[in-house]
């Protein structure tokens, strides 16, 4: 058939369904357009496509209608007319030759049609048991699913007993934690006192070398201005006293004897100058190892202040947990570094196995790292996190 008329037909269809027209209307219409202007037998898959309605059991109810309606019509036809009964005889012969010809031709189309629905039908049921054997494997995998939900179900009841122990020790170690913070405190604001104790005899003794310096200095410029002095008196003294020898040998006697005190005196500033250095040498030293010692103090105290963030059981367990994936980041941050003093890098990297990883350090900040799979964790806020971030980039690597 064209694609014109195809066309064509379809809209007269189309409009009579606007109209309001039956199913059967639609059908008769699409037969009597086929058989008398087209020249072709109408089919059940030619008016279903034409009409688009109705099922498999009306449409050939509504093929059949058509050609009982084409008999009856002819037979009023053949039957009104006043023929001979030799010419009516022909005409039932022929009538009957055509009706034997249409039930042959129907027969052969019958057999089409029944042999394409019993492949169709074929295809169906092979299509009803593909479905069959999907149903059955999503019955499957619904019933694998529910039996893994089962089973998280009681892992995470099993993981929240785990986890309100772990709160439990959690608020004991809290409690210890308290008690040893306000222990530590104590401590520290007796080694405060005592460092400012420390600093405040310091300041005196660098306050009592600073006095001893100005007045040794002050004391040098004196007696060396004393000697300058002299030595201007006894050249404007020597040119005038040379007509009088005797006088200018006793001046010159008593210059002599003034220079040998002026040199004593020098001595003595000397020694005494040489005495307060040896003195300011000695404080010195004294407030060197007073600065070691305050130092000292101050590292102990840090010391003391990440040790007693948490007690060497927890600590390990905490670090344990972190190690094995079940730890939030969240967990881990509020954690902070009160447990950093019991957490060490894995002997051995999870991805490769075959690293050693190194924990370094940068001001605040811990990165762990692999130098063989160049796997890092990235900065992180305390070594709990370093080891954390690490193990998880590991095992998202792994999967």
């Amino acid at each position: 058939m064209d694609l014109h008329i195809r066309d064509t037909l379809r809209q007269e269809i189309e409009a009579m369904r606007a109209t309001g027209a039956r199913r059967q209307d639609l059908s008769q219409h699409a037969c009597k357009r086929l058989f008398f202007d087209l020249g072709i037998r109408p089919s059940v898959t030619t008016v279903r496509e034409l009409t688009q309605t109705g099922s498999a059991s009306d449409i050939p109810k509504d093929i059949e209608a058509f050609w009982t309606s084409l008999r009856s019509t002819l037979r009023v036809r053949i039957d009104a007319g006043a023929m001979p009964d030799s010419l009516q005889e022909r005409a039932g012969e022929l009538l009957a030759a055509l009706y034997d010809e249409a039930q042959t031709v129907a027969r052969s189309a019958l057999t089409e049609e029944r042999t394409r629905l019993d492949t169709a039908m074929q295809s169906a049921q092979a299509q009803i048991r593909d479905a069959d054997i999907r149903r059955e494997a999503i019955e499957q995998a619904h019933q694998r699913a529910e039996a893994r939900a089962e089973a998280g179900a009681a892992q995470i009841a099993a993981l929240q007993a785990e986890l309100r122990a772990l709160r439990n020790q959690g608020s004991d170690a809290q409690a210890g934690l308290r008690e040893v913070i306000a222990r530590w405190e104590k401590e520290n604001e007796a080694l405060s006192e005592r460092l400012h104790q420390e600093q405040d005899c310091s300041a005196r003794l660098r306050d009592r070398i600073d006095e001893l310096q100005d007045e040794l200095r002050h004391n040098t410029e004196h007696y060396a201005q004393q000697i300058k002095d002299a030595v201007k008196e006894a050249e404007r003294r020597v040119h005038p006293m040379l007509v009088e020898l005797d006088s200018l040998r006793g001046m010159a006697a008593t210059y002599q004897s003034g220079a040998r005190e002026a040199s004593q005196k020098e001595f003595g500033f000397i020694q005494q100058l040489s005495a307060a250095r040896s003195r300011a040498d000695r404080l010195e030293s004294q407030v060197r190892a007073q600065s070691d010692e305050i130092d000292a103090l101050v590292l102990e105290r840090d010391a003391q202040r990440v040790q007693s963030g948490a007690s060497a059981e927890v600590g390990a367990l905490i670090a344990s947990l972190a190690m094995q994936g079940r730890l939030s980041s969240a967990e881990i941050a509020k954690l902070g570094t009160q447990v950093d003093a019991h957490v060490a890098a894995p002997a051995a990297c999870p991805a490769c196995e075959a690293g050693d990883p190194e924990l370094q350090r940068h001001e605040d900040e811990y990165e762990l790292s692999c130098p063989n799979c160049e796997r890092t964790s990235g900065a992180a806020s305390s070594k709990l996190a370093a080891v954390d971030g690490f193990v998880r980039s590991a095992r998202v690597s792994t999967s």
